[in-house]
């Protein structure tokens, strides 16, 4: 029987990775997103919610398994995108429900 790949980053080891639970509704639910290694760092996770990668994005989780830690960061995330919201432009209208969702948590 073959194994699964792990999802813990390989190299650097000592890096912040973040990944998106996405809520896909009705039968299909929540999941955590598929997302390349090269990919989990957090500038490009808020160029992905800018450019409306994520539907529905319900939660953002980061983690560093070298410094052996892991948060929700979904607030400051949204922070972030608020503070940035100016200089985006054109705002997916996804962008904007998860701002309003993260408002209210």
């Amino acid at each position: 029987m073959s194994r699964s790949p792990s999802i813990v980053p390989i190299a650097p080891t000592d890096r912040d990775v973040y990944l998106v639970l996405e809520d896909f509704g009705g039968r299909l639910g929540r999941a955590w997103c598929e997302t390349a290694e090269e990919d989990t760092g957090r500038a490009t996770l808020v160029r992905h919610l800018t450019e409306g990668q994520y539907e529905h994005p319900a939660r953002i989780v980061a983690f560093n398994t070298a410094e052996g830690w892991s948060r929700d960061v979904t607030a400051d995330i949204a922070d972030e995108l608020r503070r940035r919201f100016v200089e985006l432009g054109d705002v997916s209208p996804s962008l904007l429900k998860f701002l309003e969702r993260a408002a209210r948590h």
